[in-house]
């Protein structure tokens, strides 16, 4: 049975912080939805109102697109292993990219990765404990170092060259103000 919160609770954090693997979903006001999954060190509780998630660099830049038009932001953490739950958190986003002021003080909140390029700060609304009885059990072998290798290869100049070719139009051919780096 599903159940409905007005914060995160620290047993919710603690179970934030034990997943490998997060999902993020964003919408235009008109258009697709994007619903995509996150890995590696980039979430932060912050506070039982507040998330901040690190955005590496990827084939597009839509949740920065999305959350500049539409704020809303759903994150989904399911547990694989373990005792089964799905968590959702409601809320609104804004997107603090490199050339934001604030940028030097959400970042400092990760470990520095190639290819960083924003972080979203979730303001919490609601969220939503379910049993996730289907979801099924994997065992976790690691993260995969694929895009950080991309992006040390690529470069501070080559990411933004990328950013620039890659990042700069949502599916859906709206344009992203500066390349979502905001």
């Amino acid at each position: 049975m599903a159940s409905f919160y007005e914060h995160i609770t620290d047993k919710l954090r603690s179970f934030i912080e034990e997943q490998k693997i997060f999902f993020v979903a964003t919408a235009p006001v008109e258009g697709r939805i994007n619903l995509s999954p996150k890995g590696m060190d980039s979430v932060r509780v912050v506070d039982a109102k507040t998330i901040y998630w690190l955005n590496l660099t990827g084939s597009g830049n839509e949740s920065a697109a999305h959350v500049i038009e539409n704020q809303r932001m759903t994150l989904m953490f399911c547990s694989f292993e373990g005792k089964p739950l799905i968590l959702r958190i409601y809320g609104t986003a804004t997107v603090i990219g490199k050339n934001d002021a604030r940028w030097p003080e959400v970042s400092s909140k990760f470990p520095d990765m190639p290819g960083s390029r924003q972080v979203f700060i979730l303001n919490v609304e609601s969220v939503q404990t379910s049993c996730g009885f289907a979801v099924p059990l994997y065992e976790y072998q690691g993260n995969r170092d694929t895009l950080i290798k991309w992006a040390e290869t690529k470069g501070d100049e080559g990411l933004t060259e990328y950013w620039e070719e890659k990042n700069s139009k949502t599916i859906d051919g709206k344009e992203i103000p500066f390349h979502g780096l905001v």
